[in-house]
């Protein structure tokens, strides 16, 4: 089992910048991928970002790609995701997921892990 805790999100200007942590337990992640998810209200789930925690690769959907970028820390066994130049759409829940494999799915299905999810809010 594998459980996930995320935590930083809140509300912020259209612009601003905010990071989100995912503290990770009850597993050695080094066969993992760690994922981000979002879900805008009245919207279904979407895939957001993930890395391969070994190696750190990653890949992003394109609405996010040069604005979010995704890291993790080995020792705290945390992955976090960086959020800059938010937009009022980049608002929802997000949630942080993981799957064991070292390929980045998209879909949510493929992913057995999840946390519960903190409210992003970009206002305008």
């Amino acid at each position: 089992q594998v459980q996930l805790v995320e935590s930083g999100g809140g509300l912020v200007q259209a612009g601003g910048s905010l990071r989100l942590s995912c503290a990770a337990s009850g597993r050695t992640l080094s066969s993992y991928t760690m994922a981000w998810f979002r879900q805008a209200p009245g919207k279904e789930r979407e895939f957001v970002g993930a890395i391969v925690w070994s190696g750190g690769i990653t890949y992003y959907t394109d609405s996010v790609k040069g604005r979010f970028t995704s890291s993790r820390d080995n020792a705290k066994n945390t992955v976090y995701l960086q959020m800059n130049s938010l937009k009022p759409e980049d608002t929802g829940v997000y949630y942080c997921a993981a799957r064991r494999g070292l390929v980045p799915l998209t879909s949510e299905s493929e992913y057995a892990y999840w946390g519960q999810g903190t409210q992003v809010t970009v206002s305008s």
